[in-house]
């Protein structure tokens, strides 16, 4: 008897194991490949007053429109989509943006006015004393940090969206914003001590990643891998709400313009990387504080916020609180473009080859 797959159900989703794996992949891929090259619809439509969704902010749609995607399935399920494109998405656009973040991280250190003039002179610098490898110092804490901490903010974002749309009396405008600190506040777990291997790589510490963690934790202990988790969460609480909910609005915008169930590549794209300028420019002295309390010399980890930023203020004035803003600008935007049209691509992607498993068992099942 021909071997047939196995389909695991979790409630209205299927995730198909073992048997056809091949032809499984070739069917994400397929989805996959058809919504990068589909053509975003040409015909603009007249703007319409914003309503909502169980999903987040949406404005009016036409009377064609076949309204969110992952809207009608359980919270957990959508936890769990958003959770899978949120990986993908982390990896790929935090690797691809490593080289900017580096030299941004280089200009934010204590000392780096003597050393650089401007973001070229430290990328030239970083290129002449460490070659084309010294962009990509750290590079597998990123890996394993990035995919999980967007895993857990995406997935957390999902299920917040998902659970407050379904409050009656809770506001629609405040979803997008309330989904967003809830993503932040439980992924910077994850995502502090990545941050905090990987700038000490930037910065000149030797070895992997794995031995730098373990000098860190015999230095100054467990805690010792969140030194700046507090102004991490300063900056990235403001930052994340700017972003994730300046992309929900601008998305719920171009929807209602376009009458599309999600967002095209370029569309994406496009509203990620003002998504993203916005936050950064916003909270770039967040980040500048943050920065120094994640590099400081060993000794100096119990140095509070209000000491950093004293210290910033003496040696260097206000512009000390701007220093690394063209990189980080230029950082966020590419990486809030990349991250989004990621995310937003893999989630419609995995969707759709749910609902074509779901299609196939039902078939099968007649």
């Amino acid at each position: 008897m021909e071997a047939r797959p196995r389909l695991l159900r979790f409630s209205s989703a299927v995730v198909v194991d073992g048997g056809g794996g091949g032809d499984d992949f070739s069917s994400l891929f397929s989805n996959l490949n058809t919504l990068l090259l589909s053509n975003p619809n040409p015909k603009p439509n007249p703007i319409r007053f914003p309503t909502f969704s169980s999903t987040s902010l949406r404005y009016a749609p036409r009377s064609t429109s076949r309204g969110p995607i992952l809207k009608d399935l359980p919270s957990f399920e959508r936890a769990l989509i958003g959770a899978a494109a949120g990986a993908i998405a982390g990896a790929f656009t935090y690797v691809c943006l490593l080289p900017i973040d580096a030299v941004k991280t280089k200009l934010q250190t204590k000392g780096a006015a003597n050393l650089y003039s401007n973001a070229l002179d430290a990328a030239i610098y970083t290129l002449r004393t460490e070659g084309p490898l010294g962009f990509y110092r750290g590079v597998s804490a990123v890996l394993v940090g990035s995919a999980t901490s967007s895993a857990i903010y995406f997935g957390t974002c999902e299920l917040g969206k998902s659970v407050l749309g379904r409050l009656s009396s809770f506001p629609r405008i405040l979803i997008p914003p309330t989904a967003g600190v809830m993503g932040n506040i439980v992924s910077s777990a994850i995502m502090v001590p990545k941050e905090l291997i990987t700038q000490r790589m930037q910065t000149g510490a030797r070895g992997r990643s794995w031995e730098v963690l373990l000098r860190i934790i015999k230095k100054d202990g467990f805690l010792g891998l969140y030194a700046g988790y507090s102004a991490t969460l300063l900056r990235n609480i403001p930052a994340g709400v700017l972003s994730y909910s300046s992309f929900e609005y601008l998305k719920a915008f171009v929807l209602s313009q376009t009458g599309q169930s999600h967002l095209e590549p370029a569309q994406s794209v496009c509203c990620g990387a003002l998504a993203g300028a916005i936050s950064a420019s916003l909270t770039t002295p967040l980040d500048v504080v943050k920065t120094r309390l994640m590099t400081q010399a060993h000794g100096e980890t119990g140095n509070k916020i209000s000491v950093v930023v004293r210290q910033i203020m003496t040696e260097e004035g206000w512009i000390g609180f701007g220093r690394g803003i063209g990189p980080r600008v230029l950082h966020s935007a590419c990486f809030a473009a990349l991250g989004y049209c990621a995310f937003e691509t893999a989630r419609l992607a995995i969707h759709q080859y749910v609902q074509q498993r779901q299609a196939e068992e039902a078939n099968a099942l007649a």
